[in-house]
């Protein structure tokens, strides 16, 4: 588990954009459940994935369409959330950061760390973007 003050910053950063932090997995649960669109962003420390990860998926807010719902999970700190987050997103492998996309209730788009880390943030925001434009 990291320390608190290492991942405030990083938790922060999405919670300001509108993204609301959740730490159990009866709030994942929830969230996912609701109507309309959920993008789930699996938070990270790793720098050279999350650090394009956090910006992209905030970029991507400006889209014309977006997701009704916005939410996020912190890997390596709330193992409860991130576990029940990662089980809606079978059959993709755990995955820190990722992106998931659901609509109502059923994943419809994925970003795992691969198609993530070595991309700009505006890559990222282009991608989640064309998601929208489908799903939501």
């Amino acid at each position: 588990m990291y320390p608190e003050e290492l991942v405030k910053p990083m938790r922060d950063e999405l919670i300001k954009a509108g993204f609301e932090a959740l730490y159990t997995g009866e709030d994942v649960e929830n969230a996912i459940s609701k109507k309309g669109t959920t993008l789930v962003m699996v938070n990270s420390v790793c720098g050279c994935a999350a650090g394009t990860a956090r910006p992209g998926a905030i970029a991507s807010l400006g889209a014309d369409k977006v997701p009704t719902n916005l939410t996020t999970v912190f890997a390596g700190v709330e193992k409860e959330s991130t576990q029940r987050a990662r089980e809606f997103m079978v059959p993709f492998p755990p995955s820190s950061p990722a992106i998931a996309l659901f609509k109502d209730g059923n994943l419809v788009h994925m970003l795992e760390r691969h198609h993530i880390e070595g991309r700009s943030a505006q890559m990222i925001a282009q991608n989640l973007a064309q998601a929208y434009e489908e799903f939501c």
